[in-house]
C-alpha cells in the first residue's frame, strides 16, 4: 500500500499546489511513483478554485503541468489518510497541530522535514520571478524531504 504526503499552505493555489506537481514529477523520475501517494490541501482553501496563474506558467516551464489543480480545503479525513504532513511554515506547522492535535506527531514544516531551516514565503499577489524562485527553493526541498522519507529517516519533533 502506498503511503500518503501532503503538503499543506494557506490558500492550496500557489505553494502546496506547485509542491504536490514538484514531488510527483520527482517520484516518476526515481521510478517511486506507486510508492507514494501525493496531494495537496489549504487550511483556507477556496474549495474547486484554479491554481494561480504564476504556478501554471512556472510549474509548465518546469515541464509539470499544474491547470488542472483545483483547490481543496484540508479536512480531518486527509489528516487522518496522511502519513507525513508537511506545512509551508511554522505557522501553518502550530495552526495544523491546534486543529489535528491527535495526528501532531507527523507534521512537520517541509523545510524542518528537508533538513533545513526557515519557512517557504508566499508568492501569492507576486510577479512570475517570484514564483519561480519559490518554485525553485520548493524543489529543492521537496526533492530533499522525498529522499528521507524514501529512506525510511524521521527527523525528531521539536
Amino acid at each position: 500500500m502506498a503511503r500518503k504526503v501532503l503538503f499543506v499552505c494557506t490558500g492550496n493555489t500557489c505553494r502546496s499546489a506547485m509542491a504536490e506537481a514538484l514531488a510527483r514529477g520527482y517520484l516518476a523520475e526515481k521510478g517511486a511513483a506507486g510508492e507514494v501517494e501525493v496531494a495537496s490541501r489549504g487550511l483556507f482553501a477556496p474549495e474547486g478554485g484554479g491554481a494561480s496563474e504564476h504556478a501554471v506558467a512556472v510549474m509548465e516551464e518546469m515541464g509539470l503541468d499544474l491547470s488542472a489543480h483545483r483547490a481543496r480545503r484540508l479536512l480531518a479525513e486527509d489528516m487522518a489518510e496522511a502519513d507525513l504532513v508537511l506545512a509551508m511554515t511554522e505557522h501553518h506547522k502550530e495552526m495544523i497541530c491546534r486543529l489535528f492535535p491527535e495526528e501532531a506527531a507527523k507534521v512537520f514544516t517541509l523545510a524542518e522535514f528537508a533538513g533545513r531551516d526557515g519557512d517557504v514565503p508566499d508568492p501569492f499577489g507576486g510577479t512570475q520571478e517570484e514564483y519561480r524562485r519559490c518554485a525553485l527553493h520548493l524543489k529543492e526541498l521537496v526533492e530533499a524531504a522525498l529522499k528521507r522519507w524514501l529512506g525510511g529517516e524521521k527527523p525528531e519533533q521539536e
